[in-house]
Parts: structure tokens; sequence; C-alpha cells
């Protein structure tokens, strides 16, 4: 890396000065965005791509997923974890969406604890499909953070007024799995998993 330049004349060192304690001023903004303070703030709703009514979920016929590959672990299962290990192998049903590329099957891996084996999953969108409860908060997890520059004053000098630093706008699900209850309706609110 170079070093910083040494200016011929004063205007032009003020001028370096500036622009150094403008770029620190946005370093410090950038490093304030914690993981925490993003990920609290609102998702932006969307309405599912998926409008079944009940009877059309009740005569669809059960998929059951099944993972595609598997790669074991040599770890040890801890025994501690039994029960949470239990609640999310339970099978869920519920309706994958890909909303970055609409209809196209979603592909990933999943281990959720140590000494499970890593489980690569292919899942239909747009349909009622049964699968664990893990791959159901794993979809319902991958998500990303919307940044935009916001117009507020930044600095000034003798000739402009600068404008701009950086803030998260929204958070936004690339996937997502909507539950599907047999009894209640998935437009009224559905809990999730």
């Amino acid at each position: 890396m170079s070093n910083k330049p040494t200016p011929t004349n004063s205007t032009a060192a003020k001028e370096l000065d500036k622009a150094e304690k403008q770029f620190d001023k946005f370093d410090e903004e950038i490093k304030s965005m914690s993981f925490d303070r993003m990920n609290s703030l609102p998702k932006k709703e969307v309405e599912p791509q998926t409008l079944l009514s009940q009877k059309e979920i009740a005569n669809t016929r059960d998929i059951y997923l099944k993972p595609n590959r598997r790669i074991g672990s040599r770890e040890k299962f801890n025994e501690d974890y039994r029960l949470d290990y239990n609640f999310s192998m339970e099978n869920v049903k519920f309706i994958a969406e890909n909303k970055e590329i609409i209809g196209e099957t979603i592909t990933l891996w999943t281990k959720p604890f140590a000494g499970m084996p890593a489980e690569e999953w292919i899942v239909p969108v747009n349909k009622p499909v049964y699968g664990p409860r893990h791959l159901a908060e794993r979809l319902t997890g991958c998500k990303y953070h919307r940044f935009v520059m916001q117009q507020t004053p930044t600095g000034s000098d003798g000739t402009a007024q600068y404008y701009g630093s950086m803030a998260v706008d929204t958070t936004i699900n690339r996937l997502d799995a909507i539950p599907v209850s047999e009894r209640k309706s998935i437009f009224m609110g559905a809990s999730n998993f």
C-alpha cells in the first residue's frame, strides 16, 4: 500500500485532511451497523406466491421430502440435546417459496446438530410438502439486508455540501416456508413452526 501523499500547498493539505475525516466518519458509521441491529429490522411483507384454498390443499397428494445426499460426520452426538433434536426432526407441512427466482426448485444443505450428517435437500416450491422442522426453519432463515444511502448532510466545505450515509433499509427473505395447517387457513396469519 502507498503512504499518504504529501501536498505541496496548504489548501491541498486542508482538503486532504477534510477528505480523511469524512472517510473516517463513514468508516465509523459502517462499523456501527451491528448484526443485532440489522436483524432487529422489520421484514418486508410480501404476499404468498401460492394462493391455495383449504380444499385444494386437502386434494393435493402428500409429498414427503427425503435428503438427496448425506455426508457423514465423525463428531459424536451430544445426548443433552436429544429433546431439541426430536423436536427439530418432526415432520411439518409447509409450502416453500423461492422469492428470488420464482418457481425454481430450492437446493440447500442442512446440519442442525453436531454429530448429524450434512444433508442435501431438493425442495419443490409452491406446493404443500412434508419435511423436518429444521429444514423449514432453515428456509425461513435465508434472508438478506438491503442497504441504502440516506440523503442526510454529512459534511460541507467552502464550495459544496455533501450528502449520504449508509443505512439498512429492510430485511428481505430470499427463501421462505409458509406453514400449512389442516384446520385453519394459511392466510389468517399462521404462526411459525
